[in-house]
């Protein structure tokens, strides 16, 4: 083949003009194109591999991109595989040395030496640019990839797949407060989250820590050692008979009344919790999550904080520190009422402190700062902080929802987020917590949940 057919290919070496329209040439294709510069200059071989796998990633890019768009569920569930997540790092890897063989193969096909020298500099500065930009983007990917699975199996490891009861979801949402002056953890915060299958339509429905005399549903380990509810005929077995007891109880106690739980992806004192829950509020509950308040605040500073509308102006101090007038010591901080944004300590105590409050108000508190996280947990914000995210929700979230509903319920929530969420907090004046009614919960519940729109596939 002549000079004049593939000046690319066969190039006159004495034009410094020539050499360095052609250098651009080689590394601008090299750059749009990986394998292109072979295809023209190199192995031809190699050229056709490398434009070959290229294209295939193009191609699996752009399907990823559409099953994003129009199937969000399907692509949650795979990109949160863990087989997916392995062969994503391995294909990271393949194709990051690909991409470095091929680079520096254009720089020697280049042949700077012939290449003006006003030019040099620029052309090995753009291909090692290249390179720099290719490798930080490898690596991120690797790093995400990488997170992800580790995240994905520590958090999403058990639970089996469940259908909506009467069109819904219902998941127990249990705060769990560690603290240094507890035996073991308790759940302060409890709610449930029941989502309307078909609309993503959501009700959080609250319920009290202080709970007494609370009933199980039927047929469960619990309601055979408290038939009559939990602490009414004989005490129970830890200091307060109170519903956030049932728990430390069960955990600590009794866990082999539970003996399945930890294969079902749960802890006894959580299979516990949600018999007590469901007794209660007469509704099934397929999942819980758990939310270790300790590390609660790793996870607000790796979101960046949040935004709370604080409902009052309360002392960063524990009641025991007031004197007898209220008052926290000299130099107390306070949270002041009003929107700020609060880092992690700030939002931790916010949804904890007893000091000047109780524990109704503390409950709205804690439904504030849950719903601020959830709000801005957005992808953009997941993306820029996504490690450190990760790793602090690792820590501080447990839960039984398995990994291939995972995507189902990243979709569900996307449907929620449009939506406003209703609200039912079973507190006084509606209910006694001493002697709650349970059969007027039971249809307070049954009425706040009536569904207008049908589940799917019916």
């Amino acid at each position: 083949m002549s000079s004049t057919a593939s000046p690319v290919r066969y190039p006159d070496l004495k034009s410094q003009d020539v050499m360095t329209r052609r250098a651009w040439v080689l590394v601008v294709l090299g750059i749009l194109i990986p394998g292109s510069a072979q295809l023209l200059a190199g192995n031809r071989r190699t050229g056709r591999f490398a434009v070959g796998t290229t294209f295939l990633l193009w191609a699996l890019a752009v399907i990823a991109v559409l099953v994003y768009f129009f199937a969000k569920a399907t692509f949650v569930t795979i990109a949160t595989n863990y087989f997916a997540l392995w062969a994503a790092q391995a294909a990271i890897v393949f194709y990051g040395v690909l991409w470095i063989v091929l680079m520096f193969d254009v720089i020697r096909l280049v042949r700077l030496v012939r290449v003006a020298p006003a030019a040099r500099t620029f052309v090995a500065g753009l291909a090692v640019l290249s390179l720099v930009v290719v490798g930080g983007v490898g690596t991120y990917g690797l790093m995400i990839a990488g997170t992800t699975r580790s995240t994905v199996d520590s958090v999403f490891s058990g639970g089996t797949i469940a259908d909506p009861i009467n069109g819904r979801y219902n998941v127990l949402l249990l705060g769990g407060d560690a603290g240094p002056d507890r035996n073991g953890m308790r759940p302060d915060s409890i709610s449930v989250v029941s989502v309307e299958a078909a609309t993503g339509k959501a009700t959080i429905i609250g319920i009290p820590r202080n709970l007494e005399n609370v009933p199980f549903v039927a047929g469960s380990p619990m309601a055979a050692e408290y038939p009559n509810g939990y602490g009414t005929d004989n005490g129970c077995q830890v200091d307060v008979c109170l519903i956030n007891s049932i728990y430390t109880e069960v955990q600590l106690v009794t866990p082999e009344m539970y003996p399945d739980a930890v294969a079902q992806g749960s802890q006894p004192g959580i299979q516990a919790m949600k018999d007590a829950v469901e007794g209660v509020l007469g509704i099934t509950i397929q999942y819980y999550v758990l939310i270790d308040m300790q590390g609660f605040s790793d996870l607000i500073d790796a979101l960046g904080g949040v935004t709370i509308d604080s409902v009052g102006r309360y002392p960063i101090a524990e009641p025991e520190a007031l004197d007898e007038n209220g008052n926290p010591p000299a130099g107390t901080p306070y949270i002041e009422a009003g929107v700020q944004h609060m880092d992690g300590f700030t939002a931790l105590w916010y949804a904890r402190i007893r000091a000047g409050s109780n524990d109704y108000d503390r409950m709205q508190r804690q439904h504030q700062v849950q719903e601020a996280i959830l709000q801005q947990f957005d992808p953009a914000n997941l993306l820029s902080k996504f490690e450190a995210v990760a790793k602090a929700g690792a820590q501080v979230v447990s839960t039984d929802i398995p990994q291939p509903m995972l995507g189902y319920f990243v979709d569900l929530a996307g449907k929620s987020r449009l939506l406003p969420v209703d609200k039912l907090e079973i507190v006084p004046p509606l209910i006694d917590v001493q002697y709650p009614d349970i059969a007027y919960i039971h249809q307070v519940v049954a009425d706040q949940l009536t569904i207008a729109t049908p589940a799917p596939n019916n």
